[in-house]
C-alpha cells in the first residue's frame, strides 16, 4: 500500500500568500484558486480590482491542472495547434494557460489557477505559491 501526500491547511495558506505577494509586487490584480488532487475547490481569493469572470476562470485552470496532471497551458497548446477535440475534453474546463500542478514525489497532489492578467503571469504567479512548499 501507498502513502499518499495531501495538501494540510497550512500548505493551502502558504501558498495564497506567495501568490499574493507575486501579484501585489507586480500590481496585478488577479484571482487566485487552490484545488486538491481531484480539483475540488481549497481556496479562492479574488483581489481587489481583479475582474469578477476571473473567480470562475482560475477555479477552472486549476480544476485542468489537477485532473489532467499537466499544466493547463498544455491543452491551450494543442488546441491553437489545430486539436480542437480537447474542447470537448469531460470535466475540463480552464483550457487556458494559468492553471499549474502542485506535484510531490512524482504525484499531483493539487494544482493552483490564476486568472486576470496576461496568462504567463498568471502562471507566474501560480508557480511563485507553489513555490512556497519547497517542493
Amino acid at each position: 500500500m501507498l502513502t499518499k501526500h495531501f495538501l494540510q491547511s497550512s500548505d493551502v495558506k502558504a501558498i495564497a500568500s506567495a501568490a499574493e505577494n507575486e501579484a501585489v509586487k507586480h500590481s496585478w490584480p488577479v484571482t487566485i484558486a487552490i484545488v486538491d488532487d481531484g480539483g475540488h475547490l481549497l481556496w479562492l481569493q479574488r483581489m481587489d480590482g481583479a475582474a469578477p469572470v476571473s473567480a470562475h476562470i482560475a477555479p477552472a485552470k486549476a480544476h485542468t491542472a489537477a485532473m489532467g496532471r499537466r499544466e493547463s497551458k498544455v491543452y491551450e497548446d494543442m488546441i491553437n495547434s489545430g486539436r480542437y477535440s480537447f474542447l470537448t475534453a469531460p470535466e475540463l474546463h480552464g483550457l487556458l494557460e494559468g492553471g499549474v500542478p502542485i506535484i510531490k514525489d512524482g504525484h499531483v497532489i493539487g494544482a493552483v489557477g490564476v486568472s486576470g492578467v496576461k496568462s504567463n503571469e498568471d502562471a507566474q504567479i501560480a508557480k511563485a505559491g507553489i513555490a512556497a512548499l519547497g517542493l
